[in-house]
């Protein structure tokens, strides 16, 4: 009896607060800073230099590069950038390692998909991803550790 009692009091607090609902589709949800969503990447800004796809724990990212076309300038030109979002994990590590910032991540997280093949993003998909980037990235970030 003293276990209804208890049962019943927890149900009618629950009754009197206020309700927490969110219209999610038509209301967008805003995430905080620091949220690691769907990354954003620029090509232009990519030096091939195949950091983010060392440090991935999921091997989720490929990259190629070409030679440059101009002949005077050295280095490579990025040719391809995929990511498979089947496996990426959003861990941030992509972005942390990045030299030149090509990769950043953005508040963005609606994924969904009927099937996974529509997971896999190209280049020109993460470039058209640059809507809700994270305004704090490594550049924000003080250089040469603690003071």
């Amino acid at each position: 009896m003293k276990g209804i009692v208890k049962g019943l009091s927890v149900t009618l607090k629950s009754m009197t607060q206020k309700k927490v609902t969110y219209a999610y589709p038509e209301v967008p949800i805003k995430m905080p800073d620091r949220f690691r969503g769907i990354q954003h990447f620029d090509p232009e800004k990519c030096i091939v230099c195949n950091q983010c796809a060392r440090i991935c724990p999921t091997e989720c990212i490929t990259l190629t590069g070409k030679a440059n076309p101009d002949p005077e300038k050295k280095g490579k030109v990025i040719d391809t950038y995929d990511i498979n979002f089947e496996l990426c994990i959003l861990c941030d590590l992509c972005t942390e390692v990045c030299p030149t910032e090509a990769i950043v991540m953005t508040n963005n997280f609606e994924l969904s998909a009927y099937s996974r093949d529509d997971l896999f993003k190209n280049m020109a998909w993460l470039n058209e991803n640059n809507v809700n980037v994270r305004k704090e990235n490594n550049s924000a970030l003080p250089k040469g550790g603690a003071k």
